[in-house]
């Protein structure tokens, strides 16, 4: 297997490199945390002339390094590596194998020649606010699993067969490694029942039931789509599981929240710059996962392509809203306020972009519906269509930019096209 570039991640450790923090390496269990920072990260610092004496790695999940997931032996075998006033970079692997380890880290980081980075993947160190363990000492880099562009890097095939690949298996590291299509869907199906569900069900010491595996299906099936906890435990009530309250649903998908496996996008209305509370829609960390949930079965490749230009948004390190746009309608005589989506608002600081989804455009008509909301949002900030097709991109008579998901995705300069 090629090696895959990482190059957002690893660009993101060298800009705090000696930043007096501790560096905190969030996300999905198996999205190549730790090939970040034990292969990339450390391959960098020797090549800008670190000498390998001065990194200390410990990976605690493995017998090597079992003793040192004492947090008193931990901290005094660090301190013992220093043997002078330069520079030394800790590297932590599985840093949740060390009962307390927020209290060594933070008394590591006050001794000013170590720069302190750690990862963690388990049920503990998958909850969003382990930072605040570390008294705003804390500087998180989340790792998503890998964009179309750095699957591309690694695949053995041509583009299309990539996105093939991509749109049905995702962007987890390890499936580029797996050969057949059963060892892929294994790799996935396995990875829900024995890693995310079990850490979800330790970590929040729950019973072992069907709730949240049917929550994660019904989430799954309704990709795209805008919902709320009381639509789903309708859902559940028709599916005959009974019993089940809109809190207990909101509960668990903070649950599925914590552990990053899906995202979750409010709705904004952009001309009364508010924010609505409900509904919302949840997308997946990975579709390959999404895609294994319901057995590859639902392939609906309009909501699938949608969460994957969500995802890559989330890459570029936008906040990604959906956009609400209301208007008035007469309707027999009657004066109507209607409400037209935006699939996303995207900002970054003082940019903004809005972002529609669109499959397949036939004819006028759908191009028409496409830029209904567009053309009603009344500010200059750019309109970007994104396409199934591979086409050349081009401009509507409005100026909104019209472009194909492959190229949106592989230019990194798409957004300023």
């Amino acid at each position: 297997m090629k090696e895959i570039k990482r190059d957002i991640y690893l660009n993101k450790l060298i800009e705090r490199k000696e930043n007096d923090m501790i560096k905190v390496i969030t996300g999905i269990r198996r999205c190549g945390k730790s090939y970040l920072l034990f292969k990339l990260y450390y391959d960098y610092l020797l090549s800008v002339g670190v000498d390998k004496s001065r990194i200390i790695k410990i990976e605690l999940d493995s017998e090597e390094y079992e003793e040192l997931t004492d947090a008193k032996k931990l901290g005094a075998y660090v301190r013992e590596q220093i043997k002078d006033s330069g520079m030394y970079y800790v590297f932590l692997d599985e840093v949740q194998f060390v009962e307390g380890f927020e209290r060594v880290l933070n008394g590591l980081n006050r001794i000013s020649n170590l720069d302190i980075y750690v990862t963690g993947s388990n049920s503990k160190f998958l909850s969003t606010d382990i930072l605040t363990e570390f008294r705003g000492r804390g500087d998180e880099v989340r790792v998503y699993p890998l964009s179309f562009s750095e699957f591309v890097s690694a695949f053995e095939g041509d583009k299309e067969e990539a996105w093939n690949e991509y749109f049905t298996y995702g962007g987890l590291p390890l499936i580029l490694s797996r050969r057949t299509d059963e060892q892929k869907s294994k790799y996935l199906n396995d990875l829900f029942e024995k890693v995310y569900f079990a850490d979800i069900i330790e970590r929040n010491n729950l019973q072992k039931d069907n709730v949240l595996e049917a929550l994660v299906n019904i989430l799954a099936s309704s990709v795209g789509s805008l919902t709320n906890p009381t639509n789903i435990a309708n859902t559940f009530e028709s599916n005959g599981i009974k019993g089940v309250s809109d809190k207990t649903i909101s509960l668990y998908i903070n649950y599925l929240l914590e552990a990053f496996l899906i995202n979750k996008a409010e709705r904004y209305d952009i001309k009364g710059k508010k924010y609505i509370s409900t509904p919302s829609k949840y997308y997946f960390s990975d579709v390959g996962l999404r895609n294994a949930r319901l057995n590859f079965r639902q392939q609906e490749e309009n909501h699938i392509m949608e969460n994957i230009i969500y995802n890559e948004l989330l890459v570029r390190g936008f906040n990604v809203d959906v956009g609400i746009v209301e208007h008035n309608v007469s309707e027999n005589g009657k004066n109507i306020r209607k409400q037209l989506e935006v699939d996303f608002v995207c900002n970054q600081g003082s940019k903004r972009y809005y972002i529609q989804s669109a499959f397949a455009i036939p004819d006028e008509k759908k191009m028409n519906q496409e830029k209904n909301s567009l053309i009603r949002i009344g500010d200059s900030f750019k309109k970007i269509i994104v396409v199934k097709d591979n086409i050349k991109l081009w401009r509507t008579e409005e100026g909104f930019l019209v472009i194909g998901i492959q190229e949106f995705l592989l230019n990194q300069n798409s957004l300023d096209l």
